[in-house]
């Protein structure tokens, strides 16, 4: 048994073929005459839609002729190119058509004669205005010479559409004639044909249907989701066969890309923990940046050297969680990094130490030591300094200070650092600039002592402190001997030396928390908070001992020893808050001190009026 559905299906290809000559037998005639009118009517169609195009793209050219000249759009002149040849490749073609017909045919020539004396007309107004002689052009359009050519054009191509036309008509008929016989002819034979394919398809049916409703079936329970389903390869036709094999390849492929798609789906859960993962690191230093700008407002407005440190300590814990260490900035000098803060529990010896000693600031960038052995050990970091990090503190490309942090810093916390070391160098540099600029205000600038308005502003302070019971508060005022055969012998030069000197000597015997001023002139002041007038006195007269052994020098020029009177008053609960009065008792010790013969020290007593 024939087990391909094609080859049966040519097998009745075959029979039908051999019926459909047997039919085209008997058609013949009808059917030669069937295509010979048929074909008188195509060609009538085809000379009436060249006749059409021939007039019409002339048109179209005179159009965008006219459109060129008037508006000088070189769109239209575009146009009229076009149109001119399609009218020129119409007229051809025309003449072409119309041999068979000697009436048509002159015409088409008559009717060339004309399109070529309109298209030579068109194209000088075209060229006068691609010339740029529009008026011209104009001018020639205006004269109606070519309005004249078209209507003519328009009276022969009429007449020529109307003979076609009729031939047409009568062409029609004689077609509709053979159609009806031609009918006749295939309705017999299509019934015998509709007879053989009828059993052909019959049991085409049977065949077809079972296989069909296996396949079906196995791709609704596919659709259902059943990756295994499968088709028997043997479906009883090759073609069947083949489709059934066709369904398993592509039920194979539908399994291997539903497990490339879970292993997609995991791959993306695992991209979506990750980007959550950079979420929660970008809300972290987004916080870390916040606790940042919180730190550098608050180091903005420090104005000691203490409230630094309480920032400092406060907030870089907050910044780099878990790291401990210390900060330490340069001196004056800059011979020396002092130790500013300190944070984390981390203790030290070394409260400063020497640039050379640190290898971030030889080499001004970061430096750190993750084992023993990995690299070279600052000398500032103790013995149980490892691991540690240095980074220098920059602004403005100069090394203003030093971070020392004991542990490694993980790549995630270097933007951090790099965060935290910026806004510390920065917050440095702009305490440095408030301090100096403070320090203008409130130091004299020959002596470089305290002035006399800090002076005041300081004993109010000092004053009130000890009226809350924290301390006793003693004041010295004292003044230079003779100051004035220094001014007279020697000049101002000699008398501003002079004051540099006991201004300087005057520091050196006094505890830091101790205020040293110049009063005014060549008159000083002292404010000793926490002490008694007996253990000031005594280090008064030390002082002025010490004075009274200087060899003053104005450059290389001596000037002779100096001597000081010292005035000591100690404030009492009944002096009330008002410094001036606390002034005046030192004052009035001071004038005794004068008034006893200079060069020595008067301790106010206590309760005087």
């Amino acid at each position: 048994m024939i087990r391909s559905l094609s080859f049966r299906a040519c097998a009745l290809a075959a029979v039908v073929c051999a019926a459909l000559i047997a039919l085209l037998g008997a058609l013949a005639m009808s059917t030669q005459q069937t295509r010979e009118a048929f074909g008188w009517v195509d060609h009538t169609q085809r000379v009436l839609g060249v006749l059409d195009q021939t007039t019409t793209s002339l048109l179209a050219a005179e159009s965008g002729q006219r459109g060129y000249v008037l508006t000088r759009n070189p769109q239209f002149a575009e146009a009229f190119e076009a149109k001119l040849h399609t009218s020129d490749v119409a007229i051809e073609d025309l003449i072409a058509l119309t041999p068979n017909n000697p009436v048509q045919h002159a015409r088409a020539l008559e009717l060339r004669t004309l399109q070529h004396r309109r298209t030579a007309l068109l194209k000088t107004n075209y060229q006068l205005a691609r010339q740029g002689r529009f008026a011209e052009a104009q001018a020639s359009i205006a004269s109606g010479r070519g309005r004249s050519l078209m209507i003519a054009v328009a009276d022969l191509a009429g007449k020529m559409r109307e003979d076609e036309r009729r031939l047409m008509d009568q062409r029609a008929v004689s077609f509709d004639r053979l159609v009806r016989g031609t009918r006749r002819t295939l309705v017999i034979g299509g019934l015998l044909l509709l007879a053989m394919l009828a059993g052909f398809v019959a049991q085409t049916i049977q065949q077809v249907r079972r296989p069909t409703l296996l396949i079906l079936d196995a791709m609704d329970r596919l659709s259902a989701g059943d990756d295994d389903a499968q088709i028997d390869e043997k479906q009883g036709s090759t073609e069947f066969s083949a489709l059934a094999r066709a369904y398993n390849k592509m039920a194979a492929r539908l399994r291997e890309n539903a497990s490339a798609r879970r292993d997609a789906e995991v791959s993306l859960q695992s991209t979506n923990l990750e980007l959550a993962a950079s979420a929660a690191d970008a809300a972290q230093r987004g916080a870390a940046i916040e606790r940042l700008a919180g730190m550098a407002h608050r180091m903005q407005a420090a104005h000691t050297d203490e409230e630094m440190a309480l920032v400092i300590g406060c907030f870089v814990p907050q910044v780099l969680p878990g790291t401990s260490g210390l900060l330490y900035a340069f001196n004056n000098s800059r011979n020396q990094l002092s130790l500013v803060a300190g944070w984390g529990g981390h203790s030290s010896d070394v409260i400063g130490f020497a640039p050379e000693d640190c290898w971030a600031l030889r080499r001004g960038q970061s430096h750190a030591v993750a084992t023993a052995g990995a690299d070279v050990i600052c000398r500032h970091v103790e013995d149980n300094g490892i691991p540690y990090h240095c980074e220098p503190l920059l602004a403005g490309g100069d090394v203003i200070g030093l971070l020392q942090l004991d542990g490694g810093i993980a790549a995630e916390d270097h933007f951090m650092l790099n965060a935290l070391a910026e806004n510390i160098a920065s917050a440095l540099v702009n305490h440095r600039l408030q301090r100096g600029l403070r320090e203008q205000t409130i130091r004299d600038p020959l002596t470089a002592l305290y002035n006399r308005r800090y002076m005041e502003e300081t004993l109010t302070n000092e004053i009130a402190r000890a009226g809350r019971g924290i301390g006793p508060l003693t004041l010295v005022m004292c003044d230079v001997d003779h100051f004035k055969r220094f001014n007279d012998e020697f000049g101002h030069s000699g008398g501003d030396a002079v004051l540099q000197a006991v201004g300087a000597e005057m520091n050196r015997h006094f505890r830091d928390g101790d205020i040293v001023c110049r009063y005014g002139g060549e008159e000083f002041a002292i404010i000793a908070p926490g002490a008694d007038t007996a253990a000031i006195a005594q280090r008064v007269e030390q002082l002025r001992e010490a004075i009274g052994r200087m060899m003053v020098r104005d450059g290389n020029r001596p000037l002779g020893t100096v001597n000081m009177s010292f005035g000591v008053a100690e404030w009492e609960d009944g002096l009330g808050n008002d410094p001036a009065i606390l002034i005046q008792r030192a004052d009035a010790a001071l004038y005794r001190a004068k008034r006893e013969g200079r060069n020595r020290t008067v301790v106010e007593a206590r309760n005087a009026a």
